[in-house]
């Protein structure tokens, strides 16, 4: 075995016994619950697992040479493959989803924090596996990868070129000196931002039990619940209104969390960072033009009803979370479009949510403003700058080139999928909620509908769209390209 390969092994080991640790807390659920076969299911998966991994980490010894960015892309994309198949097989062994496309399709659709689901009755889903299912937003919101690159130090593993592979953003940030302080900080951020929602959602009258999994999905941005009608079951203001803080919260770069904490104005820190404005400021626009659109096509009734649900989905979309407290698919056109819109926005850099992220699409905007005052200026010296700095041209070209490959992917996905036959705008929005990482999409896949009408076909691919985009796309695509596999072209 090649000396980067045993770090490859040992890296995927790591990764199993994380794994089989995470589902000590369903198997113990499944036993407390008496869900027998939920039970056999973790603990065949949680031995099978564990004992893997340990052998591989314990047998296999660490290389003496670094790993290269090159190895970041196969080991980021392996990882998210090896947690989307073990993560489905307690849903198949227990029968709890029997089929594998649609274990695959739920289980990558947790670690991706994407929310999509094939269930059509959640709630006669056993705890125990509906607790995995959103255990695995939390898992896959930070970053499985983050996480391990924490630990990857102790197992005498360079990991930094590898969490590059997986850190969402064009611009990486560094906030400590030795990459593993700064996953170490970053999980520390958000295990507290989770413990606080899960107190504020038992005050709002939840269960310990439904308070974990909604805090799962929302801090994780992943949007599973364990109800059928989402976040609408409870009813409350006050769950909505806590949610949608913690939503639009995990939506922003965490690392702006970090240094704030450093700073005696942590929230100057916040609002002062262009793409927080930007990302803020959108979300409030989109949250007014649907609010009007819906109180004058309702006849101005209910107005306080209909701010909180207008502002509800627009934070749930745009942090690609995908909750629901309603259905905008009977939202007038209008404001359905406006949310559309929302599905090719996303987080900001650096968060747990999804899409093409604000920052990439600030920039876009600024590089047309630009376009504008060189038509009548040509001469003119007009930077990109973002925060008062100069965006570096490579970084601007790659924020161009990410934007085109999103496009190129999402219309791939779509041909991909017309071939169910579903509706034109069932079909573009399942390939764009997909690619996002958001949930639910309209019309078949809509708010209230699921994935469960899906071809198998159809369902793999959309997995892979999950998968991709949470990886932001190079990650997965540049497997594919000759000059990957080249090592004199790379």
């Amino acid at each position: 075995m090649r000396s980067k390969h045993r770090d490859f092994v040992r890296i995927q080991g790591f990764v199993l016994t994380v794994l089989a640790i995470s589902m000590i807390i369903p198997l113990i659920l499944a036993y407390v619950y008496d869900e027998q076969a939920a039970a056999h299911g973790f603990l065949c998966t949680l031995l099978f697992s564990g004992t893997g991994g340990i052998l591989s980490v314990l047998i296999i010894k660490p290389s003496s040479e670094k790993l290269k960015a090159r190895d970041g892309f196969f080991v980021v994309s392996l990882t998210w493959l090896v947690c989307s198949v073990v993560g489905a097989a307690p849903f198949v062994i227990s029968g709890a989803i029997p089929d594998l496309a649609d274990a695959i399709f739920e289980s990558a659709s947790g670690f991706s924090t994407t929310g999509s689901s094939i269930l059509t009755d959640i709630e006669v889903m056993p705890k125990s596996i509906l607790f995995w299912r959103s255990f695995t937003h939390w898992l896959g919101g930070m970053g499985i990868i983050v996480f391990i690159m924490a630990m990857l130090p102790a197992l005498g593993i360079s990991g930094q070129a590898v969490a590059y592979a997986e850190t969402p953003g064009p611009i990486k940030d560094k906030f400590t000196a030795r990459f593993y302080d700064t996953a170490k900080n970053l999980y520390k951020l958000y295990l507290v931002m989770t413990v606080v929602l899960i107190v504020l959602l038992r005050i709002g009258k939840m269960s310990w039990y439904d308070a974990c999994i909604h805090a799962f999905g929302t801090v994780g941005t992943g949007g599973f619940s364990n109800y059928n009608a989402s976040i609408a079951h409870f009813d409350s203001v006050y769950i909505e209104i806590v949610i949608i803080i913690f939503m639009a919260l995990a939506g922003v770069n965490f690392s702006l969390y970090y240094a704030g904490l450093h700073q005696r104005r942590p929230l100057r820190t916040l609002l002062r960072d262009d793409e927080s404005r930007f990302y803020f400021s959108i979300m409030g626009l989109a949250s007014l033009m649907i609010f009007i659109c819906n109180i004058a096509f309702n006849g101005f009734r209910n107005i306080g009803g209909e701010l909180l649900d207008a502002v509800f989905h627009v934070v749930s979309v745009t942090t690609t979370t995908g909750f629901a407290s309603g259905d905008y698919d009977l939202w007038p056109t209008f404001s359905r479009m406006v949310i559309f819109a929302l599905f090719f926005f996303g987080g900001c850099s650096g968060s747990t949510g999804g899409g093409v992220k604000h920052i990439r699409i600030l920039v876009v905007l600024k590089l047309i403003r630009r376009s504008f005052s060189l038509k009548v200026h040509p001469n003119r010296v007009v930077p990109v700058t973002i925060n008062n700095k100069d965006i570096a041209t490579d970084v601007v070209i790659k924020i161009t080139g990410f934007i085109f490959m999103y496009i190129a992917v999402l219309f791939g996905g779509i041909i991909l999928l017309s071939i169910d036959g579903m509706d034109f705008m069932s079909t573009v929005s399942a390939a764009a909620t997909c690619l996002g990482n958001i949930g639910p999409g309209f019309n078949l896949v809509g708010p209230t509908m699921n994935f469960a009408l899906l071809s198998d076909f159809a369902k793999y691919v959309c997995s892979f769209l999950m998968i991709a985009g949470r990886l932001e796309l190079f990650t997965v695509f540049t497997l594919f390209s000759r000059y990957y596999w080249n090592p004199d072209k790379a």
